[in-house]
């Protein structure tokens, strides 16, 4: 009958930067008979292999591991990378440039009649074991979006519907997003129609989205992308837990910030590097960081105006005519003003957390 097996929780080491890398990782598993019972004070032996791409990729290295002993809980430990070589070579393994699966065979009796114990995909590459094949930039956007999906996780930041992850900051009792809203996606995964034709645009009555100019590679980044009502009024443009403000919200953020009179230089970036000078009052205390990204016109869709002038945000509150309530900033006041008009206008927008 046969006797293996189990594994795993796969320990991950040198997470730290060492002065020189380590060639190895270490591994823990317990191995268990066909019962589930441990295999305690157990001479086995273990065959590794490394595959690149899928589980059935091509093996970049393997190794084996005789004589290991394991403890009175079934427990082994072997250094990945130190083993007999039996094919490749473990410094070489460029582990930047894909994915790459583990393989795991042991004979629970101690010699070469290795069983399959599975393939599993090393989710977390040892940082030390990475730099050795990837360039400063590389190993910071790597360490850089492990962090990033830990604040998401978290919720000390948030994700949208393409991936786009965004700052919060408390401001009184408000969670607000730190930049304005740039996704593709519904928050259901669903695409958003871009509309770059402006007789088109204007005719919309369903959910669409566009860029400054339809210029996505100069405006995406710090403006956002622009929204019509009607996707605003879908409920599903924010992340989950998030949603476009209600007239109550941005009355609830301008009052905390001392009243409408002034809340607008307390919201605003410092500078002029988005804003035109002479940027009025931004002091950006509450940290929202507005940048000016203006606006396409409603009746007239072909017509872009405002960018570094003003800033305009919806609010998902309609009024009794066909208008609908938004909030503006602007480069020569220090206030935050509120007007109405037409749903097919293109404005930026800014989640609050539900």
């Amino acid at each position: 009958m046969k006797s293996t097996f189990l594994f795993l929780f796969t320990l991950i080491l040198s997470l730290g930067l060492n002065a020189q890398a380590p060639q190895s990782f270490s591994y823990q598993a317990v191995a268990r008979d066909l019962a589930g019972k441990a295999l305690s004070n157990t001479t086995v032996s273990f065959r590794v292999s490394i595959l690149s791409g899928s589980t059935t990729g091509t093996v970049v290295y393997s190794e084996t591991h005789s004589g290991k002993t394991t403890n009175a809980l079934g427990l082994v430990e072997l250094e990945i990378g130190k083993g007999t070589v039996n094919a490749g070579s473990f410094s070489a393994i460029s582990w930047g440039s894909n994915t790459f699966f583990l393989k795991m065979e042991m004979d629970p009796a101690g010699g070469t009649a290795y069983q399959d114990l599975g393939t599993s995909q090393l989710l977390s590459v040892p940082y030390a074991l990475y730099s050795l094949h990837t360039d400063d930039s590389a190993i910071k956007g790597y360490i850089d979006s492990l962090l990033e999906r830990i604040e998401v996780i978290e919720g000390t930041k948030v994700k949208d519907g393409d991936g786009n992850i965004y700052g919060i900051v408390k401001i009184g009792t408000q969670d607000w997003m730190t930049k304005n809203l740039k996704t593709t996606k519904y928050n259901d995964g669903v695409s958003i129609t871009n509309v770059t034709d402006g007789d088109t645009w204007s005719a919309l009555t369903t959910g669409a989205y566009c860029w400054y100019n339809n210029d996505k590679t100069s405006y995406e980044n710090p403006y956002g992308a622009f929204y019509n009502w009607f996707a605003v009024n879908t409920g599903k443009l924010c992340p989950s837990g998030w949603h476009v403000p209600s007239e109550n919200d941005w009355t609830i953020l301008a009052t905390y910030l001392g009243g409408e009179a002034v809340a607008g230089g307390k919201m605003k970036e410092v500078g002029t590097s988005h804003w035109k000078d002479p940027n009025v009052g931004a002091t950006n205390e509450s940290r929202f960081t507005a940048v000016p990204g203006g606006h396409r016109h409603g009746s007239d869709g072909g017509f872009f105006d405002g960018v570094h002038d003003y800033g305009i945000w919806w609010s998902v509150t309609p009024t009794n005519d066909p208008n609908v309530r938004h909030v503006a900033l602007n480069s020569y006041a220090i206030e935050l003003s509120r007007s109405s008009l037409s749903k097919p206008y293109g404005f930026s927008v800014r989640c609050v957390r539900d």
